[in-house]
């Protein structure tokens, strides 16, 4: 037995920290125990989705190696970063809520008089190598140390660009609480974070942080960090609720017919943070589309415009063939149609959803014209706007 146990130590000690680890023991028989493990594996709802592209590997390849596709996947200067600084976090909100997003899908919300991280990705590529791998389009707003303390850190999935072993580290140096899906924990554990930190949830499992309540929910996704995906940690989007505010952060997802569900539960929200962008044809079913974000919100709002929507993962990092600039042209058009009030934030600029808005389109004059090509409740459209004249009042 113990020659046979040798390889497996060798190959253990050789797996890259980033990699994070395997849950075993007691936390393994925790998820064979999960209503929502089945087979084996985490199972989604509304059955089996597509994890992997999905067509011809030739016609994804040809995509993304596309010339002209690809200088559409980045910006043409400098995104305008808001270089957020403590005196514009020092302060509390007037209105008792205030939303900073980062960048893709992290998201500082001081909520009711404490503070919430979401997806903390301060790392300069989403890799588990610092030579390899999508990097930032921007920098980060500021650093890590200077955000000032934070209640509760709450992770959505596994995945690299929401999950960054670096800034769970530095975190990890902190005494803030890690709220996480099923799993994830052995990874945090793994990075140096106390296990008495940790509160690790199935799905429609709660936790109290200080005044806050936090829900695990469903969301329609994957997981994996190894080059072997065991499917062995949970994906979940998060409501959290204060005395006064409720909010939701969608992860990643597809869209399902468990949002409604979600919003009667646990809504109306006073602002969701919906995924947007890396949506693509070869893997429908795990990324959502700006009209899919919309049609979420809405659900999630029991069927009618309220709150409001802050679109996330989109403009940090170029992860699928779509353009740089698409899912905030998407979106505009898109909650435009419906009547709901969106919010677009530069990176790093505080705004509370109470009060007055980010609207401005402040990603234009950055991109090539996009190509419109979706369709929002009218007409089927298939042309190119140029930036900085989009047509608000057209078909849709």
């Amino acid at each position: 037995m113990a020659a046979s146990s040798a390889p497996r130590a060798g190959l253990s000690a050789l797996r890259p920290s980033a990699f994070g680890a395997e849950p075993a023991g007691e936390r393994m028989a925790r998820i064979r125990r999960s209503p929502h493990f089945a087979n084996g594996v985490f199972q989604n709802p509304g059955g089996p989705a597509r994890m992997r592209p999905s067509g011809s590997g030739r016609d994804m390849a040809k995509q993304f190696l596309d010339k002209d596709s690809r200088s559409r996947r980045a910006p043409r200067g400098a995104i305008p970063v808001h270089p957020t600084t403590l005196a514009d976090l020092s302060r509390p909100p007037a209105t008792g809520l205030r939303l900073t997003w980062m960048g893709h899908s992290s998201v500082l919300a001081e909520i009711d008089g404490q503070r919430v991280l979401f997806d903390p990705v301060w790392g300069e590529r989403c890799s588990p190598f610092p030579f390899a791998g999508p990097k930032r389009l921007h920098p980060v707003p500021l650093p890590l140390a200077a955000l000032g303390p934070v209640d509760v850190v709450v992770i959505s999935h596994d995945h690299y660009d929401h999950l960054d072993m670096p800034t769970i580290k530095e975190l990890a140096g902190t005494d803030t609480v890690f709220a996480v899906p099923l799993g994830v924990g052995a990874h945090l554990e793994r990075w140096g974070v106390s296990a008495d930190r940790l509160r690790e949830l199935d799905w429609q499992e709660t936790t109290r942080v200080g005044r806050l309540t936090l829900t695990a929910t469903p969301a329609r996704h994957f997981c994996g960090r190894g080059l072997r995906n065991t499917q062995h940690t949970l994906w979940a989007s998060w409501v959290v609720a204060g005395e006064r505010h409720r909010i939701y952060h969608s992860g990643d997802t597809g869209y399902f017919e468990g949002f409604r569900d979600i919003g009667a539960a646990h809504g109306p929200f006073d602002a969701t943070m919906i995924q947007v962008g890396a949506y693509s044809e070869f893997w429908p079913d795990i990324h959502m589309t700006p009209e899919e974000g919309v049609r979420s919100h809405l659900d999630l709002q029991g069927g009618r415009p309220g709150g409001v929507l802050m679109p996330i993962h989109w403009g940090t990092f170029n992860l699928a063939p779509h353009a740089w600039a698409e899912p905030g042209e998407w979106m505009t058009d898109a909650a435009g149609a419906a009547g709901q009030a969106v919010a677009f934030p530069r990176p790093g600029a505080p705004f509370e959803p109470g009060g007055e808005l980010p609207t401005e389109p402040w990603w234009r004059p950055l991109t090539r014209p996009v190509p419109r090509v979706w369709n929002t409740g009218g007409p089927s459209r298939s042309e190119e706007t140029p930036s900085g004249d989009l047509d608000l009042a057209g078909d849709r």
